[in-house]
């Protein structure tokens, strides 16, 4: 792959096709239209076989709502394209007797790749508002669904930035092509990326395994190993498929696809998930660690989106388990963003209402809190006694309550094996099955789930319950990859250290210490919380950071954020930051409860609609918000 001219990148692209089984067709000698860019008589072809008992008639219907999309708007057309893409559409007609018939028809055979027409096809004119000539357009069954743009690596004035920017230039000159585009690829020769055709390039992200295992790291080879770790036609149809959707943004539509880290770690995931879910398996379906920045949200809601398709899960519920409640309404409001994914999604507002839609024997995705899988007081036995009839301690707790109708065990709400748990942070709060722990109260609610875990974190030796808990780690996505491949930025350790004067019989005793016992009365926690935010001890730090942080952008434009043990500690420093000199605008991001919480912490505690104002500033270079302190994750 070295001395590579554009003709030759193009010429190295299709042979690796061609030997993948593509078909090549140089682009003069396709049966088409100039301004048309389906290849129609495939596209018949393709359904007229697929479909023998479908009348002619009926296929043309389906031709056409497959060619002919009703939004002016070219993003909103390619949405409702990939719909039907993805998941088909349903055409009627009336037989000789005048009987009303269905059929649902699909525009590629996913289960059968070889069933379908895979060609390639270089230099095909297009006419649209300006004549435009893409480099390399791949067509199954005559849909245009990848392009191609490829640029020279040895000429300097040109560049993969350059391919890129081309391909914003035919979606305004020849938009016909993308209404119908899964997603691009751009390469010099060098570098090769994939991404959609409007997305700004820092979204492109190279291929870099062929398998899911061993990793490319030449860049020499990224072209090669792009076509031949996404393109094999089974590879090509399920991403297709099942990785590509559209977010709506209150109108603006946003086009996303996993990256080759999303893709192999969530079919490792549905692998272990067909072969190990209850009764097949033991219900331990694994654990993805894909760290934190990594799109993780993401890789969950393709992986549910995939699993309630599966014709032998028979319509499964997914419930999506988060151990904190800021963290269940982020994730629960980018798997809204997720619908075309995952369908309707439910979130479990109280216990009630979690145990209300367990209870149901339809599918569905839930969002909930594990605390919500607590035990009630004041509830009455399924199987209360008689009127004036006397029960014994003993009795009651056979019957699940005390005598003050205080529940001793959780009901179980669903005996279905369909049901599978995806744990968000799994290694935190999925232990502890004895004592009535919500982890023991979950699983006695549903017996016959199966869970699998998902991490940000690493599991290593102290997290062995992990792996007890969820079954071994299928996927590894780590913070050195992440970084390397550009998903996320890079973390510079600077030690510096301030004691905690605190004095405990051992430490074994903090690491007892749950991230949830804020709110438990947790006597360790309270006096770690005291020693952390001790007067002295935050001052010193507040000057530090505000020190490092001033000096810091003289030379490197940037914000800052600091993250505190408790919402306490998060209003002490802010109080500690805000009496120094120099110190820019800082906000304080916490959840409040105003019927317990401090008057003085008023200022800090606002409505989700002030928050996501906040989340913006802080998104925004130039706004005057230059730190935030918060308490638990925050999604910016």
């Amino acid at each position: 792959m070295t001395n590579l001219l554009e003709s030759t990148v193009e010429k190295a692209a299709i042979e690796w096709l061609e030997q993948l089984g593509y078909r090549y067709q140089h682009g003069n000698e396709l049966q088409r239209e100039l301004k048309k860019v389906v290849l129609e008589e495939e596209l018949r072809s393709f359904l007229s076989v697929a479909y023998p008992d479908v009348p002619a008639n009926a296929i043309q219907e389906a031709m056409s709502s497959f060619m002919q999309q009703e939004s002016i708007d070219l993003h909103l057309r390619n949405r409702e394209f990939h719909l039907k893409l993805s998941k088909g559409i349903a055409v009627t007609w009336k037989d000789a007797s005048g009987a009303e018939k269905a059929k649902h028809i699909y525009p590629i055979n996913y289960n059968e790749p070889e069933k379908n027409s895979f060609l390639c096809s270089n230099q095909v004119v297009i006419i649209g508002k300006n004549k435009r000539i893409p480099d390399l357009i791949i067509y199954i069954n005559g849909l245009p669904l990848v392009v191609f743009e490829f640029k020279n690596m040895f000429d300097q004035e040109v560049g993969i930035e350059n391919a890129h920017t081309q391909l914003a230039h035919y979606a305004l000159d020849i938009p016909q092509l993308f209404d119908y585009n899964t997603f691009t690829v751009i390469s010099d020769g060098q570098e090769a990326f994939h991404g959609m055709y409007n997305a700004s390039l820092k979204w492109f992200a190279p291929w870099k395994s062929t398998n899911g295992e061993a990793l490319v790291r030449d860049e020499e080879l990224q072209l090669e190993t792009l076509i031949k770790g996404l393109f094999p036609k089974a590879t090509l149809l399920n991403y297709i498929k099942n990785y590509i959707f559209h977010e709506d943004h209150n109108g603006k539509i946003i086009k996303k696809g996993a990256k080759y880290h999303q893709y192999w770690g969530i079919s490792a995931a549905v692998k272990s998930s067909i072969d190990n879910i209850k009764p097949k398996g033991d219900g331990r379906l694994g654990v993805i660690w894909h760290t934190q920045g990594s799109g993780k949200s993401i890789s969950m809601a393709i992986l549910t989106g995939i699993l309630r398709q599966l014709p032998d899960m028979k319509n499964p519920t997914i419930v999506i388990q988060v151990d904190r409640n800021d963290l269940d309404r982020q994730l629960y409001e980018s798997f809204v963003l997720c619908k075309d994914l995952v369908g309707e999604v439910k979130h479990a507002e109280s216990t009630e209402d979690l145990r209300s839609l367990l209870s149901s024997d339809g599918g569905g995705v839930i969002f909930t809190t594990i605390e919500k899988f607590r035990l009630k007081k004041g509830v009455i036995p399924l199987d209360p006694p008689s009127k004036g009839e006397a029960v014994s301690p003993l009795e009651g707790r056979l019957r699940g309550v005390t005598e003050d109708n205080e529940e001793t065990v959780h009901p179980i709400l669903s005996e279905r094996y369909n049901v599978i748990v995806l744990a968000d942070e799994a290694h935190r709060t999925q232990y502890g099955f004895e004592n009535g722990g919500y982890a023991q109260n979950l699983r006695r609610a549903l017996p016959n789930a199966s869970f699998l875990g998902f991490t940000g974190t690493p599991v290593d030796g102290k997290d062995a319950d992990t792996e007890q808990v969820f079954g071994a780690t299928i996927h590894t996505y780590d913070i050195k990859q992440a970084v390397e491949d550009g998903a996320t930025v890079p973390i510079y350790y600077e030690p510096k250290m301030v004691p905690l004067n605190i004095k405990v019989d051992s430490y074994k005793e903090l690491e007892e210490v749950k991230e949830d016992a804020e709110s438990s009365n947790n006597i360790v926690w309270a006096a770690i919380e005291d020693a952390a935010g001790a007067e002295e001890r935050v001052k010193q730090i507040a000057n530090e950071i505000l020190t490092h942080f001033n000096a810091r952008i003289k030379t490197f434009v940037g914000k800052a954020m600091i993250v505190c043990m408790s919402r306490r500690n998060c209003v002490k420093m802010y109080d500690a930051l805000k009496a120094l000199p120099n110190c820019p605008e800082v906000a304080v991001i916490m959840t409040g409860n105003i019927s317990k919480d401090p008057v003085e912490w008023n200022p800090h505690i606002r409505t989700k609609e002030s928050m996501e104002a906040i989340k913006k500033r802080f998104r925004t270079p130039e706004d005057s918000l230059q730190i935030v302190i918060v308490r638990d994750m925050w999604l910016t």
